[in-house]
């Protein structure tokens, strides 16, 4: 059973901060009639929306009217208007006029995007699409009723090294207007506002925006999970579990053991090792390593520290030591895996 309790350190944040936790490319979508918008598998289009992240997660905010988005071996889901849903694993999927239609494939205007300025405006008229945009396209039948409108983005994180929060998150997740939250339906409102303007800062307005509706979105999540639940954020909630993950994103290069751990946790050795493997799915010692690695992986990239400071750092007596760790992990030393990611990086 989990039981949740205060922690002295926000997990959550931590790893939020240190995976990179950043927006971008943003369109407005508009339809009338019987239409579809079709989206292929968001590791399709990563080089035409985010192309230096690991990990992208499209997001759709249903600024007018209402329509259904399906996921490939889930029901349909609808949406209205303030209605936010965001896909963290990147699925392909559907969002149309009515449950249980389907495009032939097609993602080509996808990569238009890398040649027109945000935002990407889409528009549909029930009858023809604007030339060279066919994302949203007339269903057979098509006539001119009640307007939808939507405002789509992507939010990028690093999945690399370790990122222990996209694992343990749903293939969707669902912000409803209505469900005793205002946040949602003040974000839809937002977003139609600032998309609509040509206002100086209005994209970096919505970039943050998206970020913030993300932290809202997973905080919203952890919330509503079953007490039976497993995963990552099933053990921040737990009393236990949750202190000890706490404690080792507080201090990272500390020298924990399982019994420094357990002591300071209050639960025996055994039981700690235990519930920590039934709800992250690996031991306390080996999650310790590969959180490390991840600070390492940013403080190579985001710092001209030394590969033996970084060690220092994150808890290695020397940088032999360290690098054997990382390549274990990453797949090549740290400094081969700093100039690697440094010439991904340059334009």
């Amino acid at each position: 059973m989990l039981a949740g309790s205060p922690m002295s350190h926000d997990t959550l944040s931590d790893v939020l901060r240190t995976v990179r936790l950043r927006s971008a490319l943003f369109y407005d979508l508009s339809c009338a009639g019987k239409w579809l918008a079709e989206a292929p598998a968001s590791g399709d289009i990563a080089g035409a929306v985010m192309s230096d992240v690991d990990q992208v997660i499209p997001y759709h905010v249903v600024t007018a009217g209402e329509c259904w988005v399906a996921l490939q071996g889930e029901q349909p889901l609808r949406l209205r208007r303030g209605d936010i849903v965001i896909l963290p694993q990147g699925d392909p999927h559907v969002v149309s006029s009515a449950p249980g239609m389907r495009p032939e494939p097609n993602v080509d205007w996808y990569q238009e995007m890398k040649l027109h300025k945000r935002p990407f405006r889409l528009a549909q008229d029930g009858v023809a699409a604007t030339p060279d945009r066919e994302a949203c396209r007339p269903a057979p039948g098509a006539d001119h009723e009640t307007d939808t409108s939507l405002v789509c983005g992507f939010i990028g994180c690093d999945k690399r090294p370790f990122n222990p929060l996209l694992a343990t998150l749903p293939r969707l997740l669902h912000l409803p207007a209505a469900a005793g939250s205002a946040w949602g339906a003040q974000f839809a409102q937002l977003a139609a506002t600032v998309s609509g303007s040509q206002r100086p800062g209005s994209e970096v307005l919505l970039e943050r925006m998206s970020e913030m509706m993300f932290v809202d979105a997973v905080s919203r999540h952890i919330d509503s999970m079953p007490e039976q639940s497993t995963g990552w954020l099933a053990g921040l909630r737990d009393r236990f579990v949750g202190r000890a993950l706490a404690l080792m994103h507080e201090n990272p290069a500390a020298a924990w053991s399982i019994d420094e751990l357990s002591n300071q946790v209050g639960l025996s050795r055994s039981a700690l090792h235990e519930r920590f493997v039934e709800l992250i799915a690996q031991p306390p010692m080996q999650y310790l390593t590969q959180w490390r690695m991840q600070l390492a992986s940013r403080m190579l990239l985001d710092s001209q520290s030394s590969v033996l400071s970084i060690a220092l750092k994150t808890g290695y007596e020397s940088e032999a030591a360290f690098g054997r760790a990382f390549k274990r992990l990453v797949g090549m030393p740290p400094a081969a895996w700093r100039r690697r990611q440094g010439q991904l990086a340059a334009p």
